[in-house]
C-alpha cells in the first residue's frame, strides 16, 4: 500500500513541479511585456509632442524609413491595444496555474501524510 502511495506522489510531485515551470515562464513573458508596454508608451508620448510637419522614421532592418506621422501613432497604438490584451490573458493564465499550483500542493500534502501513516502501520507490523 505504502509503495502505491509513493508512486502516486511521485507522480503528483512531476504535476506540481510542472505546473511550476509554467507558472515562471508565464510571469517572465509578463514581465517582457509589461517592458515593452512601458517602451511603447514612451514611443506614444513622444510622437504625441511632435507636429505634422515633423519628419518620423521608422528602422526596417538597417535602413530608415520616412513614415508619416499619423501612421506611426496608429500603429503604436495598435501596439499599445496588442500588448495590453496579451497582459490580460497571461494575467488570466497565471491565476488558473497558481490555482491549479495550490490544488498540487494541497493533495501533495495530504499524500505526504498518507503515506507517513502507511510507512507507520507497515513498522508497527514489523
Amino acid at each position: 500500500m505504502a509503495e502505491a502511495i509513493q508512486k502516486r506522489l511521485q507522480t503528483e510531485l512531476e504535476k506540481y513541479q510542472q505546473t511550476q515551470k509554467d507558472l515562471s515562464k508565464s510571469m517572465s513573458a509578463r514581465q517582457k511585456l509589461e517592458a515593452q508596454l512601458t517602451e511603447n508608451n514612451i514611443v506614444k508620448e513622444e510622437l504625441d509632442l511632435l507636429e505634422a510637419q515633423n519628419t518620423v522614421y521608422k528602422l526596417i532592418g538597417p535602413v530608415l524609413v520616412k513614415q508619416d506621422l499619423d501612421e506611426a501613432k496608429a500603429t503604436v497604438g495598435k501596439r499599445l491595444e496588442y500588448i495590453t490584451g496579451e497582459i490580460q490573458r497571461y494575467e488570466t493564465l497565471l491565476k488558473e496555474l497558481e490555482r491549479k499550483s495550490e490544488q498540487h500542493r494541497e493533495l501533495l500534502s495530504s499524500l505526504q501524510q498518507e503515506y507517513q501513516r502507511a510507512q507507520g502501520r507497515a513498522a508497527v507490523k514489523v
